[in-house]
């Protein structure tokens, strides 16, 4: 490069995804096509944290301590098993960061009380897990601390399924309430009029433009015409600061500063697959297929599932539409493996042994490289507590700007 050839921009930094799941030490097959591959494509497509959520474990099993840190490290495995790729992803324990619980409880000091209550998930458990002791100030919190764990990562995205978005929007509200009480910092007009005019006169009268479109009718294009203007300051002006990108976000909403950003649900697919039994598979029912199942479990497991119940005997015809089974071959099979089984079970031309041999086959062809990645963290345990500790000091030093922010809008900061 010349010393007169123009410098290339630098490029945009990616959005951050955040997730996490409880430990529950080994993780089956509806992990993975429920949540774990989905996170797997976004760590290609954003900058991911997923952390264990071990905290949220105690809310509900809190006296289950001597399997804990075992479910831990066997989650994890099972993470990178799956293709999480801990150089293109930051993979943390949440206990680890005590920012989550500090933010936790400033966030508390100004949520309604109503607003957890509200939460759907809340009465469902608690009518779901009748046999614990659930009157807790912990399992009433969790959405709380919930939010906290997103919102101490500043995270644009949280990828759930559809039955999870009450716990975002909750995230957003309770973010929202946090700008409103701590975001207008003094001298706020003073230093958005320093930020725009780092812009230059034509992005700074285009950000006004939409600023004053986003705010008169709320149009989404507007938002997004001016968040790109913001954004494309932060990758190329000389002397641009994060604090300058939550101003000027913060001025285009018309709420002041940002200190806490909302995060929007990300609505990936998430493929619900049965149970040995026909039930929702989970290890505490007792029929899942786990993830790094040999091959002569797994076809144990599969030859004793349940099948549609008219199917008594070999020459019962039968319908895959009510046969867990066929979840399977939805999933698993080709075209023209589905053909043959509907034909075959609606004219009993093929036995339910015979039906479950493909889904046999494609299960155990799908965990070979899974048990292949576990192998050697399974050999040499510290390989993954080296993964847990690197991730957690990334995730550390993301929490710790946040929390700066934090306590110097709420005046904590002496």
């Amino acid at each position: 490069m010349t010393a007169d050839a123009p410098v290339p921009p630098a490029p945009a930094p990616r959005a951050r995804v955040l997730s996490g799941m409880r430990p529950t030490g080994s993780l089956h097959l509806g992990h993975y096509h429920g949540a774990l591959k989905n996170w797997v494509r976004l760590q290609a497509e954003y900058d991911c944290y997923y952390f264990v959520a071990d905290w949220h474990a105690l809310t509900t099993h809190y006296e289950e301590r001597d399997v804990l840190e075992k479910h831990v490290y066997d989650m994890v495995i099972d993470w990178i098993a799956a293709g999480l790729d801990p150089d293109r992803c930051t993979i943390f324990i949440q206990s680890r960061l005590p920012e989550h619980a500090e933010l936790f409880t400033l966030l508390a000091m100004g949520t309604p009380l109503g607003w957890l209550e509200r939460v759907p998930t809340y009465k469902d458990q608690m009518e779901k897990l009748k046999d614990r002791d659930l009157a807790t100030y912990g399992f009433l919190g969790y959405p709380l601390l919930q939010a906290a764990d997103i919102l101490i990562y500043k995270a644009a995205y949280v990828p759930v399924g559809e039955d999870q978005a009450s716990h975002v929007e909750l995230t957003r509200e309770v973010a929202r309430r946090f700008n409103h009480l701590y975001g207008r910092v003094p001298g706020f007009e003073t230093r958005v009029a320093a930020a725009l005019a780092k812009l230059g006169r034509d992005d700074a009268r285009y950000f006004d433009k939409q600023r004053k479109a986003f705010g008169e009718t709320g149009s989404p294009d507007a938002l997004a015409k001016g968040e790109a203007i913001v954004r494309k300051a932060a990758a190329n002006v000389a002397g641009w600061s994060d604090d300058d990108t939550e101003l000027l976000l913060g001025h285009l909403r018309g709420s002041g500063k940002t200190i806490l950003p909302e995060p929007q649900a990300l609505h990936t697919e998430v493929l619900r697959l049965p149970g040995l039994d026909g039930a929702k598979m989970s290890k505490s029912y007792g029929n899942a297929v786990l993830m790094r199942d040999e091959p002569a479990v797994v076809e144990k497991k599969i030859r004793g599932m349940t099948t549609d119940p008219a199917r008594v005997r070999r020459s019962d015809p039968g319908d895959p539409q009510r046969c867990p089974v066929w979840q399977f071959h939805k999933l698993y099979s080709d075209d023209a493996t589905k053909d043959w089984v509907v034909k075959g079970c609606t004219s009993a031309g093929i036995g339910c042994i015979e039906c479950k041999q493909p889904v046999i086959d494609a299960i155990v062809k799908e965990q070979q490289p899974w048990r292949e990645r576990a192998e050697a963290y399974l050999a040499n345990p510290k390989q993954v507590h080296w993964v847990v500790e690197l991730g957690t000091e990334r995730a550390r030093a993301v929490a710790k700007r946040t929390m700066k922010d934090v306590r110097e809008a709420m005046g904590l900061n002496y």
